[in-house]
């Protein structure tokens, strides 16, 4: 008969777990791996948390009670530079930046109608920018991609789609505060931020910890919460207005990008996820945490 492990040697073998591997595991807690590895297994401390994906989930897209007009309002006219072929690709451009398909398809073909090739017009207008703005080095900025019309509807009809599907899953107002969101806000009260607004590190990591309901249990749940942040962003960003995301939820994100490096993979595959992610984003590599986070994934 085996001896029976003790409840403190399994909470040992537990925090151990969230920083070594099931040998190095072993070794430091003096158990065969297979010990550590039941124990781990019916600790349910390793498998990913459903009360946190569950927390740290967008909203179910739901159908709008709201019935579109059935035929879209054209923009007005309006003269801005007096050059009648600048101002029709101004007003060309309202159209498409509807992105009502139906519209969009008849600017399209109104655009057909102007005799000079669009990319001289562009050159037009970014020297009536320049001209109406001595002085601003970026002025002739808002000529960029002037006419590249296609373009602009492609992105104006992606744009609109993100705003419905916004409105589906947020509600009217998108940019109402969420629970996850209001949780961060709790979780940091009383903590003062540096004079930009920035959090530190330690002290988040104190607070955020203290959640354990809410905690990622693994890699996994990591990607998961900070692809939930993306999103959110992705889809409040379709409307003017977003700006940055609130200082709480910059450190919630911080705080479980750390995390990366610092809870263990369950598995090569685990790892090669994360791996790939990583490399999804090259900006990862620019952050202070990818040392760690890479040597967690290898190690």
């Amino acid at each position: 008969m085996k001896p029976s492990v003790s409840s403190e040697i399994r909470q040992q073998v537990v925090e151990l777990r969230r920083r070594h591997s099931l040998s190095e595991v072993a070794n430091l807690a003096g158990l065969p791996v297979g010990t550590v590895k039941t124990i781990c297994s019916r600790s349910g401390m390793f498998r990913d948390n459903e009360a946190h994906r569950a927390f740290f989930s967008l909203p179910p897209i739901k159908e709008s009670n709201q019935t579109l007009p059935a035929v879209p309002e054209l923009p007005p006219q309006r003269t801005v530079t007096g050059d009648n072929e600048i101002d029709a690709v101004l007003w060309l451009r309202e159209v498409i930046c509807t992105g009502q398909a139906p519209l969009i398809e008849k600017a399209m073909e109104a655009a057909k109608a102007i005799k000079t090739p669009l990319d001289q017009v562009e050159k037009r207008y970014q020297a009536w920018l320049i001209q109406t703005n001595p002085g601003s080095l970026f002025a002739a900025l808002a000529s960029f991609n002037f006419a590249d019309l296609k373009g602009l509807a492609k992105s104006s009809v992606a744009k609109l789609a993100r705003q419905q599907e916004a409105r589906s899953r947020l509600g009217v107002d998108v940019f109402a505060e969420m629970p996850p969101e209001s949780f961060c806000i709790s979780a940091l009260y009383g903590i003062d931020p540096d004079n930009m607004g920035f959090y530190d590190d330690a002290d988040v990591d104190k607070r955020f910890r203290v959640h354990s309901e809410l905690m990622p249990q693994t890699l996994g749940d990591c990607l998961y919460e900070i692809a939930f942040w993306r999103e959110l962003y992705y889809l409040r960003n379709a409307f003017d207005g977003c700006g940055d995301s609130l200082h709480e939820v910059y450190a919630r994100e911080q705080f479980v990008f750390r995390c990366l490096g610092e809870i263990r993979p369950r598995s090569k595959e685990e790892s090669v996820t994360v791996m790939r992610w990583m490399l999804e984003d090259k900006d990862n590599f620019d952050r202070s945490e990818t040392e760690a986070i890479l040597l967690n994934l290898i190690g």
